[in-house]
């Protein structure tokens, strides 16, 4: 969800007394109400916000909660409903000395709005509730193959429990939408969207760039010398064979093709990287250390 900074979208400072929002609030209404800016969609839209910024910064209550918790915290505690109960936006105009109906005064007569809210009843029909952002942990086995897990959410002032099919390949960023499953709108419009949202947890074998999957695999130094075949292990449960070559250096890092995460979006598969970790003793034996100042004398 995104945050909202009510301060700055109304121009005043953190510490402005209720009669610095309130003028703040005067002017901009003045610039951006609808009946003066001729169906002019961004100026409505900068029209709501400022009148979301003012119904919360205005209410002292409010304003403390935001206060403490800041955005993050203060929309999930309030919803568009919360924040607009007991905020009648004709009143508040009135107050400035704009028309009784919740219009500006003047040559425009008659107004587009409704009396007892910031929106007239067609605008109030299409003004979306906001949308929710669900963070889901999931394991990469959870992404390799596919899962159903169960969300518990806060939905209308209750806790929701549903059930979220997982397509491979919903790696971390990735979301599935929820049509309707949001805050509802404050003016009677269609609710938002609900929005699960990946986060692949940490695993102790695989490590993830994308669809690309990397396992780290340690050698000794004989073996990086001479050649060895590791066991590497896979997404799929299988155990693959490969051949580590005579000379292999540390950090060397060797592919596995189509054997890393599925994509969300047809049948293409990342790659399985191999990274080799050359063991370089601290301590040897002292027959260890004999053999290695014997191999040093060939000049190796």
């Amino acid at each position: 969800m995104a945050e909202k900074d009510y301060y700055k979208i109304l121009g005043v400072e953190r510490s402005a007394s209720d009669e610095e929002i309130k003028k703040a609030y005067r002017k901009l209404a003045m610039k951006y109400h609808p009946d003066h800016t001729k169906g002019d969609k961004d100026a409505e839209e900068t029209f709501k916000q400022i009148s979301e910024a003012y119904a919360v910064l205005s209410d002292k209550k409010k304003r403390r909660q935001y206060d403490t918790f800041g955005s993050a915290g203060f929309q999930q505690r309030f919803s568009q409903e919360d924040i607009f109960r007991g905020f009648d936006l004709s009143d508040v105009l009135r107050e400035f000395g704009f028309g009784g109906s919740g219009a500006f005064s003047g040559k425009r007569g008659g107004s587009r709005f409704s009396s007892g809210s910031p929106f007239g009843a067609q605008q109030q029909a299409q003004m979306k509730g906001s949308d929710l952002v669900y963070e889901l942990p999931l394991s990469v086995q959870d992404v390799a193959t596919g899962a159903s897990k169960v969300v518990n959410f806060q939905h209308k002032g209750r806790t929701e429990r549903l059930t979220v099919k997982i397509p491979k390949g919903m790696v971390t960023g990735k979301k599935l939408r929820i049509t309707g499953k949001g805050e509802p709108s404050p003016y009677g419009g269609v609710p938002g969207d609900l929005f699960i949202q990946a986060k692949v947890m940490a695993d102790p074998v695989f490590q993830l760039d994308g669809y690309d999957v990397y396992v780290n695999r340690d050698v000794k130094l004989s073996e990086a010398i001479l050649g060895t075949t590791l066991t590497i292990p896979t997404l799929d449960g299988i155990e693959l064979n490969m051949k580590i070559p005579p000379g292999t250096r540390h950090k060397t890092k060797m592919r596995i093709p189509e054997r890393g995460l599925p994509k969300m979006q047809g049948t293409d598969r990342g790659d399985l990287f191999v990274q080799i970790h050359v063991d370089i003793p601290k301590d040897l034996t002292s027959e260890q250390r004999a053999l290695i100042e014997e191999i040093a004398k060939t000049g190796l």
